[in-house]
C-alpha cells in the first residue's frame, strides 16, 4: 500500500508540472528564444539624404557667369590661355563623392579676383540621425563660426529690403573680429553703393536660397594699402552644403571693392548652383 501511494504521488506531481508548463506558454509568458528588454517594436532607420553624388565644380559656373565674377578673363587675348582660365583648378580631395571644389584666379587691369566653389555631401553614420539632420547641424556650426551680426530690433524690421529681410549689425557694434565677421563699421560700403542702405549689405541670413543660407562680407587692409574684400555665400540644400568664396583686391592703392556689386555676383552664382542641385 505504501508503494502504491508513492507512485500515485509522483504521477500527480508530473501532471501538475505539465499543466503549469502548458498554462505558462498559453498565458503569454516569455519563451526561451525571447530577448530581455525587447519591446517588439523595431526602431526605424533615419532616412538617407537626397543627394548621392555631387556636381562637377569646375564646370558648374557658365562662361557668362565667370565673365562677370572674373572680368580679367575677357582681357586675355590668347584663346588657349582664356580657355584655361575658364577651366579653373580642382581643389585637392580624397573622396569626390563627399567633397569637391574648384578655384579660379584671374588678374585684370583693375584688380585680381579669386573665386572658390565648394560642394560637400554630408553623410550620417548614425542610424538614428538622418543625413539632412547631420548636414543641418554642420551648417549651423559653419554659420556660427561666421559670427554674423545680431539682428536689429523688431521695431526697425520694416527698413530692410522686401524679399530678403536681412538682419544687420546694431549701431553699437563697431568691433569686427579678426575672422571674416563682416565689415560692421565699414563706411566704404555705403560710399561705393550709395543707392543701398549699409544695413542691407551687412553679413546676414538669406531667406531665398536653398533650405538655409547666409552671406558674409569682410574688408581687410587699410586705406594706405590695397584693400581686399571677401564675400562668402553659403547655403544648404538637403544633405549638400555649398560654399562660394569670392575675393577681389584692386590694383590701385586706396581703392575699395564695391560691396553690393560683389554680393550680387556671388548671390547670382549661388542661385544658379541651387538650381543645378534642384534646391
Amino acid at each position: 500500500m505504501q508503494r502504491k501511494a508513492y507512485v500515485s504521488g509522483v504521477a500527480a506531481l508530473l501532471v501538475a508540472l505539465l499543466a503549469g508548463c502548458t498554462g505558462g506558454s498559453s498565458g503569454g509568458g516569455s519563451t526561451d528564444d525571447s530577448n530581455p528588454g525587447d519591446t517588439g517594436t523595431a526602431t526605424a532607420a533615419a532616412q538617407p539624404g537626397k543627394y548621392r553624388t555631387l556636381p562637377e565644380p569646375c564646370s558648374a559656373p557658365g562662361h557668362s557667369t565667370l565673365d562677370s565674377l572674373l572680368p580679367g578673363i575677357k582681357e586675355i587675348t590668347d584663346e588657349q590661355q582664356r580657355e584655361k582660365a575658364y577651366e579653373g583648378e580642382a581643389t585637392l580631395t580624397y573622396d569626390t563623392d563627399r567633397k569637391v571644389g574648384c578655384r579660379w584666379k584671374v588678374q585684370s587691369s583693375d584688380a585680381t579676383d579669386h573665386l572658390l566653389v565648394d560642394f560637400e555631401r554630408v553623410v550620417s553614420y548614425d542610424n538614428s540621425v538622418s543625413d539632412d539632420a547631420q548636414a543641418q547641424e554642420l551648417f549651423a556650426q559653419k554659420q556660427t563660426a561666421a559670427d554674423l551680426p545680431e539682428p536689429e530690433a523688431s521695431s526697425s524690421a520694416g527698413s530692410g529690403s522686401g524679399a530678403d529681410p536681412s538682419p544687420s549689425a546694431t549701431g553699437s557694434d563697431s568691433s569686427p573680429s579678426a575672422s571674416a565677421s563682416g565689415p560692421a563699421s565699414d563706411p566704404t560700403s555705403a560710399s561705393a553703393s550709395s543707392s543701398v542702405a549699409p544695413s542691407d549689405l551687412q553679413p546676414r541670413v538669406l531667406t531665398d536660397l536653398g533650405d538655409e543660407a547666409y552671406l558674409d562680407d569682410a574688408l581687410s587692409g587699410s586705406a594706405s594699402t590695397a584693400q581686399q574684400r571677401t564675400v562668402i555665400v553659403a547655403f544648404r540644400t538637403s544633405n549638400v552644403i555649398v560654399t562660394i568664396q569670392y575675393e577681389e583686391q584692386p590694383a590701385v592703392v586706396g581703392t575699395t571693392p564695391d560691396s553690393k556689386e560683389m554680393q550680387d555676383r556671388a548671390r547670382n552664382l549661388a542661385a544658379q548652383l541651387a538650381d543645378t542641385l534642384g534646391g
